[in-house]
Formats: C-alpha cells, sequence, structure tokens
C-alpha cells in the first residue's frame, strides 16, 4: 500500500479513472512529484474506507487517478470526544488541534474566553477556521484517520455551554475533587461521548468556571503541575482514552 495519502472531498468507486482534485494534484505533482504508474491512498473524510489509486495520467494542470481497491480501516475510537478550546495564540492553537486529531478527537469548536486574547475581524475569522481545518486534514492524512474532525465556527463560551448534550460534561479545575481516571463511574454513564473545555493561555475566569458548572459540566484535575493549555488538552485527551477510548 502507498505511504503517500491524500485527502479528497469526492466520492470513490473501484475501476473508475477520476481527476484529481487541484490541492491533490497540488501536493501529489507538484510537492511530491509522482509520476505516472505510481500509486497513492485517497480518503474522504466521510467514510471509514480509504482507497488505494494508481496515476494514469499527469498534465501540468491535472492529473487523474484509477481506483484499484477499497481498504476499510477501523482506527476510530469508540470515544466520541468534542474539544471546546479556548483559542490561543500563535502556533499554540495549530498544535493543539493537530496533535487533538492525532488522539482521536471528533469535533473541535475554537471559543472565545474572557482571557483568550485573540481579536478577529469576521473575514480574517474565517480564513483562520479555513487555516485550522486544513491542519485537522493534514493530521488525518499523517496519522491514518479516514474520518475527518469538523472544526466549527468559533463562538462564545457561553454559547457553547448552553448547548444541549447528553455527553459527559468535563472542565479543568486545579482544586478538582476526581481526575479523569478517579472520575465515579455513576458520573461517567455518558462515557462514550464527552465533551471537554480548555481554556486559553490564561485559562478560565472564576465567572466561566461558574458558568460551567451550572451548565453541568464536571470540573476534574490533571495533577499537581501547572499545564499550558496545549498541554493540557493532550494531556486530558489521552488520559480520556486511557480510561473509556482506544489508548492501552
Amino acid at each position: 500500500m502507498s505511504k503517500t495519502r491524500i485527502y479528497q472531498n469526492s466520492p470513490f468507486i473501484v475501476n473508475e479513472i477520476m481527476k484529481l482534485s487541484d490541492d491533490a494534484f497540488g501536493h501529489v505533482v507538484r510537492v511530491l512529484r509522482l509520476t505516472v504508474g505510481e500509486t497513492l491512498t485517497l480518503f474522504n473524510g466521510h467514510e471509514t474506507n480509504q482507497y488505494v489509486a494508481e496515476l494514469v495520467e499527469v498534465k501540468k494542470k491535472y492529473a487523474n487517478v484509477k481506483i484499484i481497491n477499497q481498504i476499510s480501516i477501523k482506527n476510530e475510537s469508540p470515544l466520541n470526544i468534542h474539544l471546546g478550546q479556548g483559542i490561543s495564540r500563535g502556533d499554540r492553537m495549530d498544535f493543539t488541534l493537530q496533535k487533538s486529531v492525532e488522539l482521536g478527537v471528533n469535533t473541535i469548536t475554537p471559543l472565545f474566553t474572557e482571557r483568550c486574547g485573540v481579536k478577529l475581524s469576521p473575514e480574517r475569522l474565517a480564513k483562520k477556521r479555513e487555516q485550522w481545518q486544513k491542519i485537522v486534514i493534514s493530521a488525518c492524512e499523517q496519522s491514518g484517520r479516514c474520518i475527518v474532525p469538523e472544526v466549527k465556527e468559533p463562538v462564545l463560551l457561553q454559547d457553547w455551554l448552553e448547548e444541549e448534550s447528553s455527553a459527559l460534561k468535563l472542565n479543568l479545575h486545579p482544586k478538582a475533587e476526581h481526575s479523569i481516571m478517579t472520575l465515579p463511574i455513576e458520573r461517567a454513564e455518558s462515557s462514550q461521548c464527552v465533551r471537554l473545555l480548555i481554556g486559553p493561555e490564561g485559562g478560565l475566569s472564576d465567572e466561566e468556571i461558574t458558568q460551567a458548572n451550572k451548565a453541568n459540566f464536571n470540573d476534574i484535575l490533571l495533577g499537581p503541575r501547572v499545564l499550558r493549555t496545549e498541554t493540557a488538552a493532550l494531556t486530558a485527551i489521552t488520559a480520556l482514552q486511557c480510561r473509556f477510548g482506544d489508548l492501552a
């Protein structure tokens, strides 16, 4: 099987010849410089299958592939995690999104909080969300995932807290009574679905923590040390996958 995995939002049918999308063409031909006869793996982000394809025609502005076979991939975690991530500055947000996808997160909602320190116009925000989605796609290409998590439209923290959900709701708090590993099982009845709230660099304010508690978020702690926002998110996701998911 080819080690080159490429996302393309298209239906794939075995034995059919199809054109690569502009993004796929640019990466396969212009960056990787693959030529006619070489193979690659395609996935569309919507199904748990990937497809081996052979390059059958390469031109200056387009390339065609033939879909050779379909392969079922079973690497999605039984745990569905919706990460509500306080927007952080610079590369920290990009890093958090990339690594959380590698760890199996299913949905990501960037959150505007009191201390996020990021102000974006609607135009820049739309471009930033597009950039974040591309980072998620790239993480899926690298990690072997076929289902591409969605980066939802950034919202105010209060709006996200008010969304209806039957999932187990968790929020990090340094003085919490329980960790993820010691959370009483009766409070983890909905553990197949989790909404995980992570604050930005400065953390959540006391008022925001109170708002989260009123929205039925359980306070949990991650140990005695203060973690940066990106470390906290990945540590919490790892602990969740160890207890409820597919990390041994």
